[in-house]
Parts: C-alpha cells; sequence; structure tokens
C-alpha cells in the first residue's frame, strides 16, 4: 500500500485492477482523469471525504473525467463543479462501466454527464443529486447520453436550478425506487425525461413536481423523436405528485413508441384531474395520456396507430389521503384504503414490474417484506420518507 497526498497523484500511477482508498476531508482543486479498468476508488472513514472544485476541473470537464474499463466509485461528495461552457460535472463519464454507490453531487453545473457510447453503462445506487445546474434549463441534476444502459436505484433527486433532476438518452433504463422531488421552491423543469425514447422501467418511484417549477410537465418520453429500434415506456407503482396550482402534465409523449404501460400509478393533482383537461393540454398524444393516467371516463381521442397502450389502474387521489404529504410523507392514511386497488402489473421483456422494494429517506432503499397491495411507491406503512 502507498500513501500519497493527492487524489490526482493517485490517479496517475494507479494500475488496472488497484482499490484508491480515500481518507476523509476536504479535498480543493484535486482533480483527476481515470482511464484504468477493473478499478475501486472510494472514501473510508466515518465521513464522506468531499472533492471541492475550487474553479478547477479536468480537461476543462469536471471535478473527475472517468474513461476507463470497468471502475466503481463509493462514498465521495463531489460538489461545486463549474467550467466555462457552463457544462462542468462532478464527474464526466466517458466510456466503460461506471458504478457509484452512496455518493453525493451538491452544487454542481451537472451532476454527472455522460457522452455518447454504444457500451458504455451507468449504475447509480444509493446517491445524492442537489442544488445542481447552472440555471440555464440546460444543465442537469444528472444528465446520460446515448449510452446502451442505465441504472438508477435507492438515489435522492432534488433541487434542481432550472434543467431536469433526471435526463437519460440511454438505450435501456431502469428507473427503480428513487425519489425524485422538486420540493419547496424548486425551480427544476422535468423530474423525468427520456428525450430520445428508448426502453425505460420507471418503478416505484416516488416523483412530485413543486408549485414553483418551470415546467407543467413531471415526466416527458420521446419529445425529441424516438432514437433507438425499441422505444417502450412501462410505469408501475409510482407515486407522482403535482403541486403545481394550476394543474400540469403527468407524461408528455410523442407518437411514435412500439409501447407505453401504466399500472398502479397513484396520481395526486389539484382539482377533479378525472373530469377536466389539465392545463396546457395541446397535443392529441398528451391528451391520450392523460386520459388513462387519470381514469377518466369519457372517450379518449384515437391511440397512435404504432403505440400499444397498456394503462390500467391509475389511482388518482388528493393530498389528504397521505402521512404528511407536504413533507414529502406519503404513506397511505388507514382512512384512505377503501378507494385503493391494484391489479397485477406483470412482466415487460421478462423484466419484473412487481413492485419489489421502497425508497428509504436520505438515498437508499429497502426489500418489502410483506405482500404489494396498494397502488404507488409505498406500502409499508412503518415506511417513513420524510
Amino acid at each position: 500500500m502507498q500513501a500519497l497526498r493527492t487524489i490526482a497523484s493517485a490517479a496517475a500511477i494507479a494500475k488496472s485492477g488497484d482499490t484508491i482508498e480515500i481518507d476523509p476531508g476536504d479535498y480543493v482543486g484535486d482533480v483527476a482523469v481515470w482511464t484504468q479498468d477493473s478499478l475501486t476508488i472510494r472514501g473510508v472513514g466515518t465521513t464522506r471525504p468531499r472533492l471541492l472544485a475550487d474553479g478547477k476541473s479536468a480537461q476543462g470537464k469536471g471535478i473527475w473525467v472517468v474513461r476507463g474499463g470497468k471502475i466503481t466509485v463509493e462514498n465521495l461528495v463531489f460538489k461545486d463543479a463549474k467550467v466555462p461552457d457552463r457544462n462542468g460535472a462532478g464527474i464526466r463519464f466517458e466510456k466503460g462501466q461506471l458504478t457509484i454507490r452512496n455518493c453525493a453531487f451538491l452544487n454542481n453545473e451537472n451532476g454527472i454527464l455522460t457522452a455518447p457510447g454504444s457500451t458504455s453503462e451507468l449504475v447509480i445506487e444509493n446517491s445524492e443529486f442537489g442544488y445542481n445546474g447552472y440555471g440555464d434549463g440546460q444543465s442537469h441534476g444528472m444528465y446520460v447520453g446515448a449510452i446502451k444502459k442505465l441504472q438508477v436505484s435507492g438515489s435522492y433527486f432534488h433541487n434542481n436550478k432550472e434543467g431536469h433532476l433526471l435526463k437519460s438518452r440511454a438505450s435501456e433504463n431502469y428507473i427503480l425506487y428513487n425519489r425524485l422531488t422538486d420540493e419547496t421552491g424548486g425551480t427544476a423543469s422535468y423530474e423525468l425525461e427520456f428525450p430520445s425514447g428508448g426502453t425505460a422501467y420507471v418503478v416505484g418511484n416516488i416523483i412530485q413536481q413543486s408549485a414553483t417549477t418551470s415546467n407543467s410537465t413531471i415526466i416527458s418520453y420521446g419529445m425529441e423523436g424516438y432514437g433507438w429500434p425499441v422505444n417502450e415506456l412501462y410505469l408501475s407503482h409510482n407515486t407522482i405528485v403535482d403541486d403545481r396550482p394550476s394543474g400540469g402534465i403527468f407524461l408528455s409523449f410523442k407518437p411514435g413508441a412500439q409501447k407505453l404501460l401504466a399500472r398502479n400509478n397513484l396520481l395526486v393533482g389539484k382539482g377533479d384531474l378525472t373530469s377536466r383537461p389539465l392545463a396546457g393540454l395541446k397535443q392529441k398524444a398528451i391528451a391520450l395520456a392523460k386520459h388513462y393516467l387519470t381514469d377518466t371516463p369519457e372517450p379518449a381521442p384515437p391511440p397512435p396507430q404504432t403505440t400499444q397502450m397498456l394503462l390500467t389502474n391509475n389511482i388518482t387521489t388528493d393530498w389528504s389521503s397521505f402521512a404528511q404529504a407536504s413533507r414529502f410523507d406519503y404513506r397511505i392514511k388507514k382512512e384512505a384504503l377503501f378507494k385503493m386497488k391494484i391489479v397485477e402489473p406483470g412482466f415487460a421483456n421478462d423484466f419484473s414490474l412487481q413492485l419489489q422494494r421502497e425508497y428509504v429517506h436520505p438515498a437508499s432503499s429497502k426489500g418489502l417484506t410483506t405482500k404489494v397491495t396498494l397502488p404507488g411507491a409505498i406500502q409499508s406503512p412503518a415506511v417513513a420518507v420524510q
């Protein structure tokens, strides 16, 4: 084992297969480029080390640039990345298979920004993305380019400065058991966006749009056109809350996807969403999504010919159904249980859409020990998400 004074010096001499351990403390302007394979980089000790950009960047891109093989990053805080082109990232991921675990990305222009890559894969587990964004709407909590696969689980996205909480152009997306909440005074745009389509499994998430959002849409899919051969969106057991006073759009999508499925989602918004159009619904496809996502009884507009619609049992309720919605505690009250029901969500491409875990605040999840009986993301009344 070799003791070094800076992270940059460790990155310069590390060999594939090494483990880099970083002691607690603040690492100011200590930026690095990682190009190795089978590398683990982790913070040790009781307090996560903080990597503070302090106006510095690796290759003009961010605190770290990752361009290697299989690399795992654990237990670190990336903070304050800023560069002249306003796209400074806590981590700029350019190539390989990157796993991020138990990390925080705070006050960067982008938490993580990835380059396109047909073989690149990104896994995020139990991590926090907060207060990111330059403020111009072009930088995001996390912005994933056209890569092979993205998986995000047990993570907490919040308080983006304009831009989106999570934006992905990946071919395959697994967004599982997270909390994406704009929160009080938040100005994020979309909470979740897949601008190029792809296959997206969105299961067990708490998704909330603030009253001060800069956009009326919560989830956006394929609105820039479909860039992949397979374009399918699956929404199962999510709790989706619209706190915008004038109402909004739970889902915007562009015609042309092969399949759109939504089952067992809990939807919360102003007024009777089952009998009046939401504000800003102008396109026929958006109106169709609204119809199904709110179980509207009136006739729906005709669906796009190329899209198979499998949308059932999405329950509209209000804030009073929850223990304390103002504190993001979406446990369902006993007196509201009578109107809650579920259907079997089934499988999609051999992937189970059944709820198997719950988000636990802050930035983790746990396996369910009881049978799934409720729509939405929260099952156990003992789980608080405040």
